[in-house]
Parts: C-alpha cells; structure tokens; sequence
C-alpha cells in the first residue's frame, strides 16, 4: 500500500502541470491573440518531437530485436494515425448537424482525448518504476514533469485558439492530466497482467500525435503566407522539436 501512496503522490502532482497554462491567463487579450499562434506552432513541432523522439523510440527499446514486435509497433502508430482521423470525421460531421458549440473546433478534442490518453501511459510507466524500485519511481517522475511542461502550454494554447474558453481550457486540460492518477493505479492493480503489452500503447499516442500535429495544427500555421511570419512559425515548429530533443538527452528516466 505504499507504493500505491507514492504513485499517487507522483501522478497527481504531475497532473497539477497542466495549470502551467494558467500563466497565459495573466497576459492581456491582444498579447495573446498575437502569440497563440506561436504557441500553435510549438505545439505541433513538441507532439511531433514527442512522437518521434519519445514514445516510438521508447516502445522500440523495450521490444527487443524481435521482428515481429517491430512490426507491431508501427501497426498500432497506424492504427493510433487512423483511428484519431475517423474521430475527427466524426466529430466534424456532429458539429455539422449540432447547433451546440459549432465555433469549437473539432482538434480541440482530439488534443484531449489524445493529451488524456498519454497521461493515462504516463500513470502506467510510473506505476512500473515505482514497483520496480522507488529510486527509479522518482527519476521517472521527475522525468514526466520536465517533458511535460512545454507539451502542455502548447496544448493549452491550442485549446484556447480552437475555440475553447480560457477558463473551460484550463479546466478541462486539467481533467485531462488527472488521467495519470487512474493510469497510476491500474497500472499498480494490473502490472503483472499488462506486463510488457504497455509498449504497444506507447506507438498508439505516438501515432495520435503525429496525425493531431500534420493534419490539424501544421495547416494553422501554414494558412499565414507572408514570408517574415511564415519563417518564425517554421522555427518555432523547430524549437518544439529541439526542447523535446534536449529532454531527451538531459533527462534519462
């Protein structure tokens, strides 16, 4: 039972990352408009780093050499790509015929449904560092924070310019990181029976990721054509990419 305490210590206390939004809420109307964009385009460039740079490589460690666990890796990234692009069609074709909320756009969900999904593997990793040993259940953790502090002013930026108020945004992005606490305890109550199988979640999100940065928030940022604008958003994308590479390197789990 006290393990469990410590898991729910960690996973709770990274889900309170997710009020790092809240700092945008100090900033005057006007100075966010002009920067929600920005933030738009780190997010893209941060969930494409993510995806590419984190979990896949993550899932592909722990599959070994085996060919067929390669092949599955990269089966459940499509899978994770297709499934989010049905959603969306989904939910595209529910505003369509729903007068409830038609200004919201339809990647504010999936960022949620995508964000929650993640932080629910992050609750199932630190579950399995901390009953691995206690030391490794804090370097985990701590390792959680860092990656996500920029993934979720980034996701918070694009819940606020997809149509989201800033209030509601910040509430739900918070329902959203409370899913580490759940992954936390499913992951303590069920480690021996999810056992190695968490590795295919892993290239799920990654997939998730990757269709929610190329297929919604990369044509955002793409629709500005002046030249000056068009250059800082291609480096912002970038320094999304960079900041995800120096977790990597500085932050070893």
């Amino acid at each position: 039972m006290g393990i469990l305490f410590f898991i729910i210590i960690a996973t709770f206390l990274i889900s309170l990352v997710s009020f790092i939004g809240a700092i945008t809420l100090f900033l005057k109307e006007n100075l966010l408009n002009k920067i929600l964009l920005l933030l738009v385009a780190f997010s893209a460039g941060a969930l494409i780093g993510a995806a590419f740079l984190d979990l896949l490589p993550e899932a592909i460690s722990k599959a070994g050499r085996g060919e067929n666990y390669i092949f599955n890796i990269f089966l459940f990234l499509i899978a994770g790509f297709c499934i989010f692009f049905i959603l969306e069609q989904f939910i595209q074709w529910h505003h369509h015929h729903s007068v409830t909320h038609p200004e919201i756009k339809s990647f504010s969900y999936l960022i949620l449904f995508s964000d929650g999904f993640h932080n629910f593997i992050d609750g199932l990793v630190i579950a399995g560092s901390f009953i691995a040993s206690f030391p490794l259940g804090i370097s985990t953790s701590l390792a959680v924070v860092f990656h996500e502090i920029p993934q979720e002013i980034g996701d918070f930026a694009v819940l606020v310019y997809g149509g989201l108020g800033k209030t509601k945004a910040l509430f739900l992005n918070f329902i959203s990181g409370t899913l580490a606490i759940l992954g936390g305890v499913v992951g303590f109550l069920m480690f021996k029976r999810i056992g190695e199988n968490i590795l295919f979640l892993l290239p799920f999100t990654a997939g998730t990721f990757i269709y929610i940065a190329a297929s919604d928030l990369v044509p955002q940022i793409k629709e500005e054509w002046r030249f000056k604008k068009s250059l800082i958003h291609f480096i912002v994308f970038l320094a999304g990419i960079a900041i995800m590479i120096l977790m990597k390197i500085f932050i070893k789990e």
